[in-house]
Formats: structure tokens, C-alpha cells, sequence
């Protein structure tokens, strides 16, 4: 999985590159989870899907991210894998794959309350794009 963790004072912040930006929405939702549950535990049993809008790039990063982390924190649904089917600057639409959580089954690692926009950016780069989010834990 594409992510680094970098230090934020009192939260949590990852960065996350790909070569395109649906590479970088589904490498985010990914690393959400990763910090979240210990993924090799998670199956790909149901899925979910995520239809949402934004002013632009960051704006629709920041949403998708609160949407996918509500399917934990609202629905308790454990997110395995990340299919990101339509994107563009301002709309997404996904179908998560994972599971409800089962306390026997799963380790829960770090609590992230929200996603916030505090140093959010979506960015082209020579490279390809680039994500950064910090997550308040």
C-alpha cells in the first residue's frame, strides 16, 4: 500500500501517492482502514457503496474519507478493499468491500474520531498524485 504516517501534533497524518487520482482516493480509504483494524483480518464478505461530491480535489478527498470512515464509526463495517468506479474533480462513487466488525475476529488499532481538513491536499505531480490528510484521533 502506497501511505507514509507523518507526526501531526495531537492527530494522525498520512500522505498518500499513486498515478492517478482514483489510485490516490483508493490508497487513502485503504490506509484509513489499515490504521484502523488490522486489515489481514478483515474479509471482502459485503459491499457498500459511496457516492459523493466536492468544491474540488481536496474537498471531494476530505468527503469520500469522512464517508468511508462513517461506514466504521456510524455502521460499524470493516473496509477491506476499495473500487473506485467514477471519478472527476468534483464527484466519486466507490464500492467498499469488507465486513461487520466482530470483536472476536478483529483488533482495532487506532480510533480516528474525523477526517479534517487541517493540511488536506490532492495534487498533480510530476510523478503522478500526490494525497495528504491528517485524521483526528
Amino acid at each position: 500500500m502506497g501511505y507514509r504516517v507523518f507526526d501531526h501534533t495531537a492527530d494522525l497524518g498520512i500522505e498518500v501517492s499513486g498515478g492517478t487520482a482514483a489510485e490516490v482516493y483508493t490508497g487513502a480509504a485503504l490506509a484509513l482502514f489499515d490504521l484502523v483494524a488490522d486489515a489481514a483480518a478483515i474479509r471482502p464478505a459485503e459491499e457498500r457503496q459511496v457516492a459523493v461530491e466536492g468544491e474540488d480535489e481536496t474537498d471531494l478527498l476530505v468527503n469520500f474519507l469522512r464517508e468511508v470512515l462513517y461506514a466504521w464509526n456510524g455502521k460499524g463495517f470493516l473496509v477491506k478493499e476499495c473500487d473506485v468506479r467514477e471519478v472527476s474533480p468534483r464527484q466519486l462513487a466507490a464500492v467498499l468491500r469488507g465486513e461487520p466488525y466482530d470483536p472476536a475476529r478483529h483488533r482495532i488499532k487506532t480510533e480516528i474520531k474525523a477526517v479534517t481538513y487541517h493540511e488536506a491536499s490532492l495534487r498533480q505531480t510530476a510523478e503522478g498524485w500526490q494525497g495528504r490528510i491528517v485524521f483526528d484521533v
